[in-house]
């Protein structure tokens, strides 16, 4: 079975280190990211980082002509100074022209993290952004997008120590046992299960435009951890057949 060619976009940020790391020593897919500075590599990742303005980006794009493009872009309202122009300059604008640059390309998918309660006619600028980004990308007619929403995100995430985000994610392990029913998808997800989901639909051959919420992101990322053990299973019985 070929690789799948994946271009990451958003590579320093909490989802993107997470699929980097995800993707160490996973053969299914060669990836490449891109970013507008240099960042860390995961120690064994063997992968491609380029590194530049984000006027060149769909040049990237197009010379690369990936299978699927990843975009794990986003910013947060006090990095962008509480500036309504500033927060949109990313995580609208610069969404959309990676977006369109991928669809120019020809790029058969687009999978982009969004968040739960997602809403073109939300009051709260955060949701109104994500709901009419989306509401753009499902114009562009991909022959494959998908959108993950996820609640609250656990994991590291480098020089933003976000105060109440933290003590979110210390209690959110509680909190989640009292999200039942339609309140499920309001659950916290850890960025390693968003990794794992995300390199497991990048494999789908469905097209058609999906959105994904906390049970549909955590079923993906149980497939990707089954077919991982299934992988590492058919390796060691490989192994033992040759040294018998």
């Amino acid at each position: 079975m070929s690789r799948r060619r994946i271009l990451l976009i958003g590579a320093t940020g909490m989802i993107g280190r997470a699929v980097m790391e995800r993707c160490v020593g996973y053969e299914p897919v060669r990836l490449a990211a891109v970013a507008r500075r240099r960042t860390a590599l995961p120690q064994g990742a063997r992968m491609e980082m380029f590194v530049a303005g984000t006027e060149h980006w769909p040049e990237i794009i197009e010379s690369l002509h990936p299978d699927a493009v990843v975009c794990a872009l986003g910013t947060t309202w006090r990095k962008a100074g509480k500036s309504e122009d500033a927060f949109r300059a990313v995580d609208e604008k610069l969404v959309l022209q990676v977006a369109r640059a991928a669809r120019d390309a020809d790029i058969r998918q687009f999978v982009t993290v969004s968040a739960v309660g997602a809403d073109p006619g939300s009051r709260h600028l955060y949701m109104r952004v994500k709901g009419e980004v989306e509401r753009e990308l499902q114009k562009m007619r991909f022959a494959r997008l998908d959108i993950l929403r996820p609640g609250l995100l656990r994991g590291r995430r480098e020089g933003d120590p976000r105060p109440a985000e933290r003590l979110g994610m210390l209690f959110s392990p509680l909190i989640d046992l009292f999200l039942q029913g339609g309140n499920r998808r309001l659950r916290s997800i850890s960025a390693k299960r968003m990794a794992e989901a995300i390199l497991e639909l990048v494999q789908e051959k469905a097209g058609g435009r999906f959105v994904h919420e906390y049970d549909a992101i955590m079923r993906a990322a149980r497939r990707f951890e089954r077919d991982l053990i299934d992988r590492e299973r058919a390796e060691r019985e490989g192994t033992e057949r040759e040294l018998a």
